[in-house]
């Protein structure tokens, strides 16, 4: 089959045309899908940059040790081919989307095998490359904010969501304003248009990253205590140490990007604040329920026909290797709003 991947890891240029074996029947609770777009994410970059280190033996378990080539791509949407044996909640023929696991080969290609229970029929209102960019960025949004945070649905606090216009972060906004009905929901943008995106995603305050926030939540006079925050972009260090500046006693903060600080002796400790991480495959590398991911992406996608929940997909590109190589360089850059996703031409 027909497939853009890479034979080592390295900068944009290792990303090429590969022509490989189709994959194996699927056995188990996999489901062998067509893809019909597929989605980038920072992952991606790291991935293939070699520098992926959110789980230290990563390198170790990815099919590049076996096969000598690996295939990129972790959320995307298409059309189940081929069911395996155990699977109970699709049949040949559904219009899915998924997320892959990124300890197999991914969705850059004509076909992946995806396990069914992380897997839902896709939004009926959307177009494949709408669905394709939703899964990878939604689910780690529901993990952070109800898995990690514990934020309960209706309580009366804010949020302070750092990167507010990105992948997580544009989700994330509208996860705390449509589902969990947080009363106020901060973000963080700099530029106008990301500023704008920003508010049309569910954030109730849109604050500069690039001044002074503690200043500018202050500034709020937020009638509700300040209770988490999610940071999604780096630097860690530094937002941590706004986040124990700005958060009300006993809050919570998580992070899905890495970084390395002291708690000791700082605000975060006098507080009794809770940090936590969120990483989306750490059930899949450990073991976990994998079943929620499906239950949230059927909840998502009731949200999104009902008009509740708005795609969060800006940029669509036609699936080639040159495409792939510009879509990654825009995320490498910083210079994406939303998400990104590449229409397959099947």
């Amino acid at each position: 089959m027909k497939a853009v991947g890479l034979k080592r890891y390295g900068d944009i240029e290792v990303l090429e045309d590969l022509d490989v074996p189709k994959p194996s029947a699927p056995q188990g609770r996999d489901l062998l899908i067509r893809i019909k777009a597929t989605s980038v994410n920072p992952i991606d970059i790291k991935v293939r940059g070699g520098v992926y280190d959110d789980y230290p033996d990563y390198y170790d378990h990815v099919p590049f040790n076996t096969d000598k080539y690996q295939i990129l791509g972790y959320d995307s949407s298409g059309v189940v081919e081929q069911v395996g044996p155990d699977v109970s909640r699709f049949k040949i023929g559904d219009e899915i989307y998924f997320l892959a696991s990124p300890f197999r080969h991914g969705s850059n290609a004509e076909l992946v095998l995806a396990d069914e229970r992380s897997a839902a029929l896709k939004p009926r209102s959307l177009s494949f490359e709408h669905a394709a960019g939703i899964p990878l960025t939604a689910l780690t949004a529901w993990e952070a904010l109800v898995e990690r945070l514990e934020i309960k649905e209706g309580e009366q606090v804010a949020i302070l969501i750092i990167n507010g216009a990105g992948g997580v972060g544009s989700i994330a906004s509208q996860i705390c304003a449509e589902i969990l009905r947080l009363p106020v929901v901060i973000t963080t943008a700099s530029r106008e248009e990301t500023r704008n995106f920003s508010k049309e995603m569910g954030a109730t305050h849109v604050i500069n990253h690039h001044d002074d926030i503690v200043k500018q939540i202050n500034q709020l006079k937020l009638n509700v205590p300040l209770k988490y925050a999610f940071i999604t972009h780096t630097t860690v260090e530094e937002y941590v140490k706004v986040c124990a500046d700005v958060l009300s006693p006993f809050g919570k903060m998580c992070s899905i990007v890495q970084g390395k600080f002291d708690f000791y002796g700082t605000p975060s400790m006098a507080k009794c604040l809770t940090f936590v991480w969120e990483l989306l495959s750490t059930k899949v590398r450990y073991g976990g329920n994998l079943e929620v991911h499906g239950e949230v992406l059927e909840k998502l996608a009731k949200l999104i026909d009902q008009g509740k929940i708005k795609s969060h997909v800006t940029q669509v590109f036609e699936f080639n290797c040159e495409n792939l190589k510009k879509v990654h360089d825009l995320i490498f850059k910083g210079k994406a709003i939303g998400k990104i996703t590449l229409k397959m031409n099947t």
